[in-house]
């Protein structure tokens, strides 16, 4: 008799999370076609949901997904789909949650980052450690993240898994192929062209990306001598700017308004083709839980600039400039030693392919279903 499997996809459309979520389904479809998925989704995930065979099953949740009335409206909706096991994969985990169920999680950042409100932070600590203690398996996108799991929530070891992530097969070199001319219309669309250095992600304290600005300005002082380089802009695709004031405070200060652009996120196609036309891809994050960006950068035979923290060294290897992401000079540095030196920049691009082939969904799947059958107390 086959597995029943339901796993949560209400948040496939998320920039992280989603394409976790997205790689993860399309690569169990490719290598399991014994298990039956039903996939949880509100109606709007649907067209994000990949084609996928006959084992796959869309089953619509059109419930309330706010405490208290999702700790108890979610789980009940779960249960009547009479499940062996329930993958939650990402640290949201209703109080009453219907055991067997196993959650991935992606970073502490929650934890780590606080609120100014400490009664909402007691709450999410004790939401997010008792939701864990009581999964059958944790599963750490990464060494950092299954360290902070056990140090920061006191979760014994042998129940955190690790399982690493992967890039988007989108970004691989010579999967999608694209248009040379498509990819001029896109830059084009943007009016882009010049040089530029790009940032792509979230906007949130941890990425640092008032550090990367200031940086940045550094470093249009210092190539003014190297016409190359010397109309270089800096590039940022995420969230709005308007809810960010401290990056709009640091441009302001900066005096660079002219020279730093915000998009917003942006499809995949089109971030595909930034990331091919960057000069470099630079990423002083304080903190990742895995940090996919620099994968998708390298993906696409872009050299790459970061931070030696958290799950970052695990990513990049020796595949990236490594830079202090608190101290804006060096910072600066690193973008001028990817920018002007021609060896180191053939080196990383070279070292970045080879980094790539430490990951791969089909690995990734072949791992969870792993997990999925042990939880069970399932056998091949």
């Amino acid at each position: 008799m086959s597995l029943r499997i339901v796993i949560d996809v209400r948040h496939i459309r998320d920039f992280g999370i989603g394409t976790y979520i997205r790689n993860l389904v399309r690569a169990l479809g490719r290598i399991d076609r014994e298990t039956q998925y039903l996939l949880v989704a509100c109606r709007e995930d649907v067209p994000h949901i990949p084609v996928l065979g006959p084992n796959f099953e869309i089953v619509l949740y059109q419930g309330r997904t706010t405490p208290p009335v999702f700790d108890i409206g979610y789980p009940a909706f779960l249960s009547r789909l009479r499940p062996d096991l329930c993958h939650m994969p990402l640290n949201e985990i209703p109080l009453c949650m219907p055991r067997p169920y196993i959650v991935t999680v992606h970073d502490m950042s929650s934890l780590l980052f606080k609120t100014r409100n400490d009664l909402h932070d007691m709450v999410r600590h004790y939401r997010l450690r008792r939701g864990l203690l009581r999964a059958s398996h944790i599963i750490a996108v990464s060494g950092a993240t299954r360290r902070d799991v056990e140090h920061i929530l006191a979760v014994p070891s042998a129940r955190v898994r690790l399982i690493y992530n992967a890039p988007d097969p989108a970004f691989l070199d010579g999967a999608h192929q694209q248009d040379p001319a498509e990819a001029a219309r896109i830059l084009e669309r943007y009016q882009i062209s010049y040089p530029f250095l790009l940032y792509a992600g979230t906007i949130r304290p941890q990425k640092n990306i008032p550090r990367l600005v200031e940086a940045f300005a550094v470093l249009r002082g210092e190539l003014e001598n190297y016409p190359a380089y010397r109309d270089i802009r800096l590039i940022i695709i995420g969230d709005e700017i308007s809810r960010f004031p401290a990056v709009r405070h640091a441009v302001i200060q900066s005096r660079i308004e002219h020279q730093v652009r915000f998009l917003g996120f942006v499809p995949i196609e089109t971030l595909r083709v930034f990331y091919r036309a960057a000069s470099a891809f630079v990423f002083p994050s304080l903190y990742e839980g895995f940090g996919l960006p620099p994968l998708e950068a390298m993906a696409c035979g872009t050299p790459v600039v970061t931070s030696p923290v958290s799950s970052l060294p695990e990513v990049v290897g020796e595949a990236a400039v490594i830079v202090n992401p608190e101290n804006v000079f060096d910072i600066a540095r690193g973008m001028r030693e990817v920018l002007l030196d021609e060896d180191l920049r053939r080196n990383l691009i070279r070292r970045g392919f080879e980094q790539l082939a430490r990951f791969s969904w089909e690995q990734t799947a072949e791992q969870v279903l792993a997990i999925y059958r042990e939880a069970t107390g399932a056998s091949r």
